[in-house]
């Protein structure tokens, strides 16, 4: 007999439940647009830009906000980001040519592009995007763009290698700290001062502490005070990766890790397809390593994960914000995910049913694992199952859903999902709050497949337009 599945409850908002609920809406957008489909709710975004306008409301120093674009390419989050009072950040030249040619005000990008080559570099300078500069080769190649075109580029200088406990926090992007000022003084001399406006700092720390975040902010503050004789600095822009939560229960995550640990040691049934750990490793029956996921449930998340930053005291008992303030620093945050919180949906009909050598149910949907991918070890949200012909007295059936690729890794979930009944050809399978980092970041047309659909939900009528709609 089969171990029970542990649940994991995804928060799931009303107008998703209006179209997980109704199969024959769901059907007509795969006649019209095929399988799988993105669906956006833009209200949904604009409430998550005015929750991060409440919370750094509190505050009296100043602060802006940039959408991360990278998070998610529907084009209709730009418009609805830069109409709500925020900008948007731009990693690449098509993600900033694009908002060029939406007619965004240039004042409200910037280009954090890691490879930004001279023709980003030139069609940034010439519209005044500010640029985050990342090492000495772009500062170079700026310097000569910048007086070839007559144009004074505008720049923030992105820093890493911050101390934390004793030890560098190390980071493959920006310059060491500890040689930021000297750089400042010898680089943007006389001769050349005229070429740069250098407006502030830039980082990014990889992981969730908001400690070094803290510490990072109060590094970055010493250097501005160091500099202020000479350089009228005016923002720190801290990036992105505020936490969010996914899943409704705490007890839920809990009993998912301890579950999954013991599947490793093989004291359970496996609850991952080929038992795959996530990032939990059997060593002589004992577990090593740790979980390779985003933490899905986060009880500290957005403001109360944005105040202990900024409460974070430095030796002489001064925290973040009131530096800030006595500064006249403006915080700048590139929020992607948290953003984009209950904005996106995935669905996608199912191609086939199988069984293979060990007994797993294989559900094969029309979709690949490009189309619902996550930068880290798996997406551990339950998917929602619509049934053309549901079934009450059906019989509950563990399964896997693979993908179109012709891969043997092509598994969309790793996860074992458990559902009411068995699926059959053209019902279809949901993915909830897919719309940050997971529908588009590793999308990709091998097999010459086409990309997903990408569908917003009109506000007038409730009807489901795709972003190159120009209205009747």
């Amino acid at each position: 007999m089969e171990n029970s599945l542990p649940k994991l409850e995804p928060i799931t908002s009303e107008w998703m439940f209006k179209i997980i609920t109704d199969f024959k809406l769901q059907e007509a957008l795969f006649e019209t647009y095929n399988s799988p489909i993105n669906i956006h709710s833009l209200s949904s975004f604009v409430d998550n830009i005015k929750e991060y306008q409440d919370i750094l409301g509190t505050y009296k120093f100043k602060s802006r906000i940039f959408f991360a674009r990278k998070a998610n390419k529907f084009q209709n989050l730009i418009q609805a980001a830069v109409e709500n009072g925020i900008g948007v950040d731009t990693a690449s030249l098509q993600e900033m040519q694009q908002c060029l040619d939406l007619n965004v005000d240039p004042a409200k990008l910037i280009s954090t592009a890691a490879i930004k080559n001279n023709q980003l570099l030139k069609v940034a300078i010439k519209n005044q995007v500010l640029l985050v500069i990342d090492n000495q080769d772009e500062l170079d190649q700026v310097a000569k763009i910048s007086e070839r075109l007559n144009i004074q580029a505008h720049i923030g200088i992105r820093i890493s290698g911050f101390m934390y406990e004793g030890k560098k926090l190390m980071s493959r992007f920006g310059f060491d700290i500890d040689q930021v000022h000297d750089l400042m003084v010898s680089y943007f001399n006389k001769d050349n001062k005229h070429l740069f406006k250098v407006d502030g700092f830039h980082f990014h720390l990889d992981g969730y502490s908001t400690a070094q975040r803290g510490e990072a902010l109060h590094q970055t503050l010493d250097l501005i005070e160091a500099l202020q004789a000479t350089f009228p600095l005016s923002f720190i822009d801290i990036g992105g990766g505020i936490l969010m939560n996914y899943l409704k229960h705490q007890n839920e995550w809990n009993a998912f890790k301890h579950e999954l640990k013991e599947a490793v040691l093989e004291n359970r049934d496996a609850l991952t397809y080929n038992n795959d750990g996530l990032g939990y490793i059997n060593r002589n029956g004992v577990i090593e390593g740790n979980l390779a996921t985003y933490p899905y449930y986060n009880e500290n998340s957005k403001a109360s994960f944005l105040k202990e930053i900024l409460d974070v005291t430095n030796a002489e008992s001064r925290t973040v914000y009131q530096r800030l303030e006595t500064l006249s620093i403006e915080l700048r945050l590139e929020p992607g995910r948290s953003l984009l919180n209950q904005v996106g949906i995935t669905s996608a009909r199912v191609a086939h049913r199988k069984i293979d050598a060990r007994g797993n149910h294989l559900i094969g949907l029309e979709m690949n694992m490009s189309q619902l991918k996550s930068s880290s070890a798996d997406f551990l949200l339950d998917p929602f199952a619509t049934f053309k012909n549901p079934d009450s007295d059906a019989t509950p059936v563990s399964v896997y859903f693979t993908g179109a690729y012709c891969l043997e890794r092509d598994v969309l979930l790793k996860r074992k999902i458990k559902l009411s009944q068995l699926p059959e050809i053209g019902d279809t399978i949901t993915f909830v709050n897919t719309a940050g980092y997971m529908m588009h970041f590793f999308e990709t047309e091998a097999h010459l497949f086409e990309q997903a659909k990408n569908l917003s939900i009109s506000e007038s009528k409730e009807r489901y337009l795709p972003e190159d709609f120009k209205g009747e």
